[in-house]
């Protein structure tokens, strides 16, 4: 399960997803907030991903959806707080 794990955290189609889901609920935060549209992001590109391309080697769908949630997750979490840190740090107001 871990190199599931790992090949859909390096997809770089799984990343492109997560990162265009992150502008699009940064721009659009003030109408929608920012909890629910990721969440349903996060399991939407979850789902889509394997029913779509097809499964990993040796996974099933709720074991692929499942592993691919969490890797949603942790690539929001990165792409969340390289926007925290940009934030912060980066943006001249």
């Amino acid at each position: 399960m871990m190199d599931i794990l790992i090949s859909q955290l390096t997809d770089p189609f799984r990343i492109g997803l997560i990162l265009a889901l992150l502008f699009t609920a940064l721009r659009t935060r003030s109408e929608t907030g920012m909890l629910i549209p990721l969440g349903a992001g996060v399991l939407f590109v979850a789902v889509m991903l394997p029913s779509t391309m097809g499964l990993p080697d040796g996974a099933d769908l709720k074991t692929a959806v499942g592993i691919g949630a969490v890797a949603n997750a942790i690539l929001l979490s990165v792409a969340l707080l390289g926007w925290a840190a940009y934030q912060r740090f980066g943006a001249k107001r």
